[in-house]
């Protein structure tokens, strides 16, 4: 095992170069395919999420242990900068700019890390709830893929485990933050009246529908949902008693918006600096809150220079992200405690499987030896010879091969000073007598 862990994120990265890291829902299964292809990485996983994107990796290589930190510091960074040249050649970015933003991980740390970021320890809402089902969808494609194997299978189940384990354990799961929570939130601080305000919904993914949840348990009962498969924006207007629309109908929706959420997939800005500039003329320039949550942006940068256009990006809520972050710190300390128990229980569960290599020789060794020693038994069966006086013969040429080898050994230890593999034998063996 091997594990490794190349990523960026909201601490580390602007949303600038998120948006270009990021890895949409049509390029993500190529991209795996293109990562296991590297040698020698065995497995992979990428989740891409609005504030981070990382590269999950085992290189199942058996190259042996460095000997020392330097070396071991060394071999992390040589891995990391693989990654990164694939990653930066792979969007066509800047690899510098790249290197600079990046954070990468090894062994222990990279399933500690995983952990924190399940249990939403590591977002941008301290504990916010849909991180863990972006981690099991990026998992699952994965797992579909056939890109998963024992190391990476470990590591993300011991993560939902632990995730499960916090938000049943701690209050960090008490009355969920997410980044539509802190939307409306935001929106709600701007306006005294948002029960008596027109909002545009653009998308009709999770964060959208949290997003019409929140701002219905707020009051507002007049809201467009607008969305590239009309079913799609009608299934989620139906249940908030709101309307459905299809993006083409967004120019004529925005004259009546006096707030535009949106959070889509796209690729490409979905509202320019034209379409908000017309809509609010025909406003008599009334105020327009605009709050961009995707990555890439759904809105254009430009909107922001309209008069009377209010332009945030999802790294602009930062005031109600840093409350939610004075009440949750406590659940936050209990949740690390939980998570260092996991990975020194996920360390256990690898160290067994290292076993699994020595035990089969072990026991294919001893087969071999009974094997033959019931051979000649048999052999002897044939000839004649007394069945006591074939067994007990049996029974000797048994133990004096499986313990042959063992007995040399201990002696070479014995004359070298090593009493350590004395004092191994008598655990392995459960014995009585001190070496």
């Amino acid at each position: 095992m091997a594990l490794l862990l190349v990523g960026i994120n909201h601490t580390t990265a602007s949303i600038d170069l998120r948006e270009k890291v990021a890895f949409p829902p049509e390029i993500i299964s190529a991209a795996l395919r293109s990562l296991v292809a590297l040698e020698p990485v065995a497995e992979a996983v990428i989740v891409s999420t609005c504030n981070r994107t990382e590269i999950y990796l085992d290189y199942g290589d058996s190259t042996p242990a460095p000997q020392s930190d330097l070396e071991a510091n060394r071999k992390l960074v040589d891995r990391a900068n693989v990654v990164i040249d694939w990653l930066s050649s792979y969007h066509a970015l800047d690899r510098q700019q790249l290197q600079d933003c990046s954070y990468f991980y090894e062994s222990e740390d990279v399933i500690r890390h995983l952990m924190k970021v399940s249990c939403g320890l590591d977002s941008m809402i301290l504990g916010e709830p849909q991180i863990l089902g972006q981690i099991k969808s990026a998992f699952a494609l994965s797992r579909d893929l056939e890109v998963v194997g024992a190391s990476l299978w470990c590591a993300f189940q011991g993560a939902f485990s632990i995730a499960k384990e916090v938000r049943t354990d701690t209050a960090i799961g008490e009355n969920p933050v997410s980044v539509a929570y802190a939307a409306v939130t935001l929106a709600d601080r701007i306006f005294s009246d948002l029960p008596s305000l027109s909002i545009l919904l653009i998308g009709a993914g999770r964060t959208i529908e949290l997003v019409a949840r929140h701002l219905v348990e707020r009051g507002v009962n007049s809201m467009v949902v607008a969305n590239r498969t009309l079913d799609n924006a009608l299934e989620i207007a139906k249940r908030f008693d709101a309307t459905g629309a299809l993006l083409s109908d967004i120019p004529d929706k925005l004259v009546t918006a006096d707030i535009v959420v949106s959070s889509t997939n796209s690729q490409l800005p979905l509202l320019g600096k034209g379409a908000v500039e017309r809509a609010l003329k025909q406003r008599k320039h009334k105020p327009m809150l605009l709050i961009d949550l995707a990555v890439p942006r759904d809105i254009e940068q430009e909107v922001g220079q309209v008069a009377d256009a209010y332009l945030y990006s999802i790294d602009d809520i930062s005031e109600v992200i840093e409350d939610s972050h004075k009440s949750r710190e406590e659940a936050a300390n209990q949740a690390h405690s939980i998570i260092e128990r996991g990975v020194e229980e996920f360390s256990k569960q690898m160290r067994s499987l290292n076993a699994v290599g020595t035990l089969k020789a072990f026991r294919e060794k001893a087969d071999s030896i009974r094997d033959g020693e019931l051979q000649k038994a048999i052999k002897s069966l044939q000839k004649g010879d007394k069945a006591e006086a074939v067994l007990e013969s049996l029974a000797r040429g048994i133990t004096n091969k499986l313990i042959h080898s063992p007995s040399v050994q201990m002696k070479q230890a014995s004359s070298e000073g090593r009493d350590e593999v004395l004092q191994l034998i008598q655990e392995l063996f459960d014995l009585d007598q001190e070496p």
